[in-house]
């Protein structure tokens, strides 16, 4: 969530700032805005439209500039209006000397607001990010790169920024602590994002910030100090950043893209797996998994589901207890810490905030091994973990979660045998019959994208309806989770999922006519458990929508609805089935019309916590 861009540079910049912020479109946001230094003035446009409405204002009013920043928002401190948008100038007159962008949250921010208060400052949001800019030019001192460096260590809380001031032509300053900022290197001309996607095709010369720096960029120069005002060299990494696979090509929308993506992505991440062996996770993993006795899995949303699922795979198949946390409560409680434990963390980004704060809080328990699954390879999560796995599913630009999720699963799976092998729970035989079924993945997926016209038959009865349960037993239950996820996501159908023998102990109540419940039928050794649970459905007069693979005996009937799938999958059936549910979503969703690729409310990058 949030997008920051930021330049100096000796030809307008205008176009690179507005582009940036058309690549950062994908995080999600409400608002959008850009300021530039103008004949020794700072001018600024803001809407709460699209990039592109901005980029016609930008257009319309001749706005051009050498030095300059810009901002998608997503709405925290105030409702998402003009006056809320960001950059925010400082002062909020004519004569404004700084110009601020900022991602995070400012935790004192009450407290510094009432100190500029009194010293006379106007304030017109209801942000904390206009403290910031405030607080900057009250500590001004004609050095901006001092003065920011004086200035954030007031700030608690989380924050990414980017200031430039009226009496400093070509220079931007930029600061990150808990949340992620790059700068990108060029000829003659420097840039600074949350997101190296954001400067692609710009420069693919990307340093990578470090909690608590500071950065001064200048025409010929890149100047960081650390958190202690040391100067500091960060390596400068080419990155190839993907703009190719932000292309929506023949489909109408990126989540439907991504889901059809899948095969190639699954093969992609699995692309070289020639045997199980820790080393997939890099060196020392074997050295790593010897000394584990338990897995601590921390993740958020539908990463928290993907670890859900990976709990029932690694305490069936490796033999290991798998405690499963949702990162945002993990570290707000008092937990039982055991150092022989391996803490692995799930993130698409590998910024989410939550996940970040509860790994580090899982190493200040004396937690040291740590592993990441993770979808950006350089990203902070896997600069932070030991060992990582890194997915291959590319760019993912709808806000609903749906190629990192199977790729995640890919992962995790591949973490499951390689921790039996150590543990000698994984015999040659079993070895070779797994590693068949994971190649064929990206055929057996291909043949349920072939269901598409099925399931398009039953989203027009979803998009009707303004409630749906989910079931589901066993390692599909978090399949169900994740399927009432994506359609609440996309559809703001209100959706539940339940493991399918909680029934009596509840959401029978809510069962009627009107309630159409999707049910996982996979054909295991539940199966005849399941069914028993789809007849009390049925005995309430529910509607049922039923997942089931192609050798189960359930058939269709009066208020059963049945998709087969064409094979059995066994422990990768969750893989399988829960492509199923994305087309469900996806297509209710188109239904109803609303907004697939950006749902209300929702962000892609969750940066702040």
């Amino acid at each position: 969530m949030c997008g920051i861009v930021g330049a100096v540079a000796q030809r307008n910049i205008t176009p690179i700032l507005v582009e940036g912020l058309k690549r950062l479109e994908y995080r999600g946001y409400d608002s959008c805005g850009v300021a530039l230094h103008v004949d020794g003035q700072l001018q600024r446009s803001r809407s709460t439209s699209r990039v592109a409405d901005l980029e016609q204002q930008i257009n319309e009013a001749h706005l051009q500039g050498y030095t300059g920043i810009a901002h998608t928002r997503w709405a925290t401190h105030g409702a998402p209006a003009s006056h809320n948008a960001h950059p925010h100038f400082s002062p909020t007159t004519e004569q404004a000397r700084i110009a601020l962008v900022h991602n995070g949250i400012i935790e004192n921010h009450d407290e510094l607001r009432a100190e500029l208060t009194a010293l006379g400052y106007v304030f017109q949001s209801q942000t904390d990010t206009e403290v910031i800019a405030h607080l900057i030019d009250h500590m001004y001192n004609g050095d901006l790169f001092d003065t920011v460096q004086q200035a954030v260590k007031r700030l608690t809380g989380a924050y990414a920024i980017a200031v430039f001031c009226r009496e400093e032509p070509h220079r931007v300053v930029a600061a990150r602590q808990g949340s992620p900022l790059i700068v990108g290197q060029g000829n003659g001309e420097n840039f600074v994002a949350s997101d190296a996607m954001a400067l692609a095709g710009t420069t693919d010369q990307i340093i990578y910030l470090e909690e608590g720096d500071v950065v001064d960029l200048q025409l010929g120069r890149v100047w960081i100090v650390d958190s202690n005002g040391k100067p500091v060299e960060r390596e400068v990494k080419t990155v190839h950043a993907h703009t190719g696979a932000a292309e929506l090509g023949p489909y109408r929308h990126y989540m439907q893209k991504e889901i059809f993506e899948q095969p190639r992505v699954i093969g992609d991440t699995l692309e070289g797996v020639t045997g199980i062996m820790p080393e997939l996770f890099g060196d020392g993993a074997y050295h790593v998994f010897k000394q584990i006795d338990r897995v601590l899995i921390l993740a958020c949303g539908t990463s928290y589901y993907s670890g859900l699922t990976a709990k029932y795979w690694i305490e069936s198949v490796a033999k290991v207890p798998v405690n499963v946390e949702i990162a945002s409560e993990y570290r707000y409680r008092d937990s039982v810490p055991h150092p022989n434990t391996l803490v692995v963390t799930i993130s698409q980004s590998g910024e989410t905030a939550d996940t970040l704060a509860a790994l580090k809080h899982a190493r200040s328990l004396g937690m040291e091994h740590t592993l990441t699954i993770c979808n950006v390879a350089t990203s902070a999560m896997v600069r932070e973990c030991k060992l990582a796995y890194i997915t291959r599913a590319g760019v993912e630009v709808g806000v609903a979660s749906t190629k990192a999720f199977t790729t995640q699963l890919a992962a995790l799976f591949l973490l499951t045998l390689s921790l039996a092998q150590v543990n000698g729970h994984l015999s040659d035989e079993q070895e070779a019959e797994h590693l068949k079924a994971m190649r064929h993945l990206p055929v057996a997926i291909a043949a349920v994208l072939a269901l598409e016209p099925q399931i398009i038959a039953w989203a027009d009865d979803f998009a009707r309806k303004e409630n749906a349960l989910f079931l589901g037993r066993g390692m599909h239950y978090p399949i169900a989770l994740e399927g009432a996820l994506k359609l609440k996501e996309i559809s703001y159908i209100h959706a539940e999922a339940y493991p399918a023998g909680e029934l009596k102990h509840g959401p029978l109540a809510l069962v009627t006519e009107e309630m159409p419940v999707v049910t996982i039928a996979p054909n295991d050794a539940l199966i005849e458990k399941l069914k028993s649970n789809m007849q009390e459905v049925r005995a309430r007069g529910g509607q049922l929508y039923v997942f089931a693979d192609v050798d189960s005996r359930i058939t269709s009937g009066e208020g059963v609805h049945v998709i087969r799938l064409p094979e059995h999958y066994g422990l990768l059936s969750p893989i399988l089935h829960v492509v199923s549910l994305q087309l469900l979503a996806y297509h209710s969703a188109l239904a109803r019309g609303t907004d697939v690729d950006k749902p209300r409310n929702l962000a892609k990058s969750v940066t702040v916590e």
